[in-house]
C-alpha cells in the first residue's frame, strides 16, 4: 500500500475518517511547522459488512477493549508491513512506537472488576493484567516485534487531535521511525456503539 501524505488526509469514504470524524479534518491541517510525515496504512472497526464483536486475542477475557484494539492494530500492520514475523527494511528493528487514544479506557474490564467485588465474587486473575490499559499493546508488540514506546493517553481535547500530534513527536524527536496510532473507545450507548480506528504513520522517504 502506497503511503498517503498526512496533508492529502483520509479520503471522504474511507472507514477510518467515518469511524473518527474530525480525523480525517486533522489530517489535512496539521499543527504548524509539524514535517508531513504519511499515512502508511489505515484500518478500523468496523469496516464495511462487518457486524458482531471483533475476536478476542489470546489471553484477555470480559471486555470488548483488547478486542478492538487488537483487530485494528493487526490489521494496520498487515496492510502496511505484511504478515507478522516478515523481516524489517533493511533487516533492522522495527522502530515503531505503539500510542492508544482512548477517552473512556477499558470500560468492560472496570464493569467486570466492579461487578465481580460487589458480587463477593473472587476475581478473575487475567482481570488484573488487563486492567491496564497497555496490556494489549504489549501483546501487539510482541506479536509483531516493535520496539519502539508505548504510550497510552487519555485527551483533554479532540482524540485524534492530540494523537497526532504524539505521533509526530515520537518521529522528530528519533524516538521511531513510525507509530502505530490506535484510537479505540467502547460503547456508550446506542448510538455510540465500539469504535476504533488505526493509523500507520511514518517519515516521508
Amino acid at each position: 500500500m502506497s503511503p498517503t501524505a498526512h496533508r492529502a488526509g483520509a479520503t471522504a469514504d474511507s472507514p477510518a475518517t467515518r469511524q473518527t470524524g474530525a480525523t480525517g479534518d486533522h489530517l489535512t491541517a496539521r499543527r504548524a511547522g509539524a514535517a508531513a510525515n504519511t499515512v502508511r496504512a489505515r484500518a478500523a472497526w468496523p469496516e464495511p459488512g462487518e457486524t458482531g464483536a471483533p475476536a478476542m486475542p489470546a489471553g484477555f477475557i470480559a471486555s470488548t477493549f483488547p478486542a478492538l484494539v487488537a483487530t485494528v492494530a493487526d490489521r494496520c500492520l498487515r496492510r502496511g508491513y505484511g504478515e507478522p514475523g516478515a523481516p524489517a527494511a533493511g533487516g533492522g528493528e522495527r522502530r515503531t512506537a505503539v500510542v492508544l487514544v482512548s477517552e473512556r479506557g477499558d470500560q468492560g474490564t472496570l464493569d467486570a472488576v466492579a461487578a465481580a467485588v460487589d458480587g463477593g465474587r473472587r476475581m478473575q486473575p487475567l482481570l488484573f493484567f488487563q486492567s491496564v490499559p497497555n496490556a494489549v499493546l504489549g501483546w501487539v508488540a510482541a506479536r509483531w516485534a516493535l520496539v519502539g514506546p508505548v504510550v497510552c493517553v487519555s485527551p483533554g481535547g479532540d482524540p485524534a487531535a492530540e494523537g497526532l500530534e504524539l505521533a509526530d513527536l515520537l518521529i522528530e524527536d528519533g524516538d521511531a521511525d513510525d507509530v502505530l496510532l490506535l484510537l479505540a473507545d467502547q460503547a456508550a450507548g446506542p448510538d455510540h456503539p465500539d469504535r476504533a480506528t488505526a493509523f500507520l504513520i511514518t517519515r516521508p522517504s
